[in-house]
């Protein structure tokens, strides 16, 4: 019987991922029904009077029961996003990383040579119906922190998101997935350097993933956990990034790479800072988002507790309408607000200005962006 559950509970996390192509029933139901499940997408029709509006945010972890019951939030976490779901409500589609395992007990909790910066979370399902509530449709789980209670860790994870009605993409079982929103099908590749993910490094099946989702979907993404970690790692160095004796990436490689393959955004994640935006070939590119919501377990300190939420508008056949940010901050143990002082404006400013000048992105005090 126990087998039997297992291969139901695998076949239902095949059918959310690898490319299937069918419309959720589960997407949030905001500005006047334009998720309708029933809506038909025809490719040929979208033109650059469709407009598809994105909202994407960084690194997400509400609150662990391991190693102890002490570091979950109140109440289950429910009022975590009460600042900021107007914010996330008003896209077509809001994305997130999920930064460690969705379940309640069990596993096998991971080791590591140097227990100092060995941190494994798992954030009980419940937790779940938080994202939901936000509004967040599409999920990474591609990183180092899915694979922090092994296989069943990551078979649960997935499940759990799953019954949600989320979309995800990330592990090698499950690279890529598609949602479908406002008469558009975007198609997801994410990718992280670490074991039982879809890899950054492999170029070759990221353009591989790029160039099947290119044939159904109007809009192609890649979202990557990559590059080194800490309040020292805010500018993107070009190359190869080694953290702890694991190759991070070269994440403005591979970004430029997936663009050139037909990807239409890419969007990182994973330094714990935000980094800087770029505007390639047409393509906007976000190099880390940052923590957006990391409650207790993650330094919030300095920049490490200020992240933008980010806003792009993409028309049917691609290009790039509108891109904005709204700047937030986290307070307490991890509650993100708005932040009226908007440090992380400025910060990408300066780094935006000083890592990719020939981009040619001006970040405006209010938060709207502009393109030469």
């Amino acid at each position: 019987m126990k087998i039997i559950v297992l291969i139901l509970s695998i076949a239902t996390i095949f059918a959310n991922c690898n490319n299937q192509i069918k419309t959720d029933a589960n997407l949030k139901p905001n500005a006047q029904n334009i998720n309708n499940k029933n809506a038909t997408t025809t490719l040929k029709n979208l033109t650059n009077t469709d407009t598809l509006n994105l909202t994407f945010v960084g690194d997400i972890m509400m609150g662990t029961n391991y190693p102890a019951p002490g570091f979950m939030p109140p109440n289950n976490g429910t009022n975590l996003f009460a600042q900021v779901t107007n914010f996330l409500n008003k896209a077509h589609i809001t994305f997130g990383n999920c930064e460690g395992t969705l379940f309640d007990a069990g596993g096998t909790p991971k080791s590591c040579a140097n227990p100092a910066v060995c941190y494994a979370f798992r954030m009980p399902a419940k937790l779940g119906d938080n994202l939901k509530t936000a509004g967040f449709d599409l999920i990474s789980v591609a990183n180092n922190h899915l694979g922090d209670f092994g296989d069943e860790g990551r078979k649960q994870t997935m499940a759990n998101l799953d019954k949600l009605g989320m979309k995800f993409s990330g592990q090698e079982t499950c690279p890529t997935t598609i949602i479908e929103a406002n008469n558009f099908k975007l198609g997801m590749v994410a990718v992280a350097p670490n074991n039982n993910c879809m890899k950054l490094n492999d170029y070759d099946k990221i353009k591989a993933n790029i160039a099947a989702l290119k044939k159904t979907c109007n809009l192609v993404m890649v979202s990557f956990h990559g590059g080194a970690e800490g309040r020292d790692k805010a500018h993107v160095p070009r190359k190869h990034e080694i953290f702890y004796g694991e190759d991070r990436g070269n994440v403005y490689e591979m970004a430029h790479m997936a663009i050139d393959a037909g990807a239409d955004m890419v969007i990182g994640h994973g330094p714990h800072v935000t980094r800087a935006f770029d505007f390639y070939k047409g393509k906007f590119i976000a190099y880390s988002l940052g923590n957006f919501c990391t409650w207790d377990r993650i330094s919030l300190g300095g920049i490490s507790g200020i992240a933008p939420i980010l806003n792009l508008s993409i028309t049917g056949t691609g290009k790039l309408a509108k891109a904005s940010i709204v700047p937030i901050r986290q307070i307490g143990k991890g509650i993100p607000i708005v932040d009226e002082f908007k440090q992380v404006t400025k910060q990408l400013q300066d780094l935006t200005k000083q890592d990719f000048p020939e981009a040619g992105i001006t970040i405006n005090d209010n938060g709207t962006l502009s393109f030469k």
